[in-house]
């Protein structure tokens, strides 16, 4: 997709869907109170051969999208609980080089829950990936390819971040702590002792 001019820009989020196979991004600005979409897309690793070479690919990504957007914060999908540690532990490595790429140029990180992400946008904590689409697509007022449900995922991250930071009439926020993690400059101010 093309780029689009980001001059006056009131804040540019980043939304990240790590992935091993596939990962998901979207860039959006906020002017005026007002939504755009920038750019969204995936990411294709299962074709690179090793491990080490999908983070390193998806590492230099989230980088090139800083360097060309310069958003003002990163949002980013928590690792969700499985069964398969094997898995758990390589997107775990996804999120931890998106993660790395953003703070090398000292964006700010905040996670949120895939169950917080569908019930900001959708209004349902177990929406389907069509569901957040439709929504995703209306609420920036975009066409949205419908195949790529990791990059409108990726949408709804950075959608998700803003509402929560915005609480925007509409927009269910409960009080605690547990909905919005505060990133890794909250973790560091709340934990000194724990960082050599």
């Amino acid at each position: 997709m093309a780029s689009t001019s980001v001059s006056n820009a009131e804040k540019i989020i980043l939304g990240v869907d790590p992935g091993t196979q596939i990962a998901g991004y979207g860039i959006i600005q906020v002017q005026n109170g007002q939504m755009r979409m920038l750019q969204y897309g995936v990411v294709h690793l299962s074709k690179y051969s090793t491990h080490e070479l999908k983070l390193k690919k998806l590492y230099d990504t989230i980088l090139r999208l800083i360097d060309d957007y310069l958003p003002d914060e990163m949002a980013i999908e928590d690792p969700f609980f499985g069964k398969n540690v094997q898995a758990m532990l390589k997107l775990g490595r996804a999120q931890g080089v998106s993660m790395a790429a953003a703070l090398s140029r000292g964006i700010p990180i905040v996670e949120y829950s895939p169950r917080t992400v569908k019930q900001s946008v959708t209004g349902n904590g177990n929406a389907a990936k069509e569901q957040v689409s439709h929504m995703v697509s209306h609420l920036l007022n975009a066409e949205l390819a419908p195949e790529f449900f990791d990059a409108t995922d990726a949408l709804a991250i950075a959608i998700c971040h803003y509402f929560h930071e915005n609480s925007l009439p509409g927009v269910k926020k409960s009080g605690g702590k547990k909905d919005k993690k505060g990133g890794w400059g909250a973790f560091v101010s709340e934990n000194p002792g724990r960082l050599a």
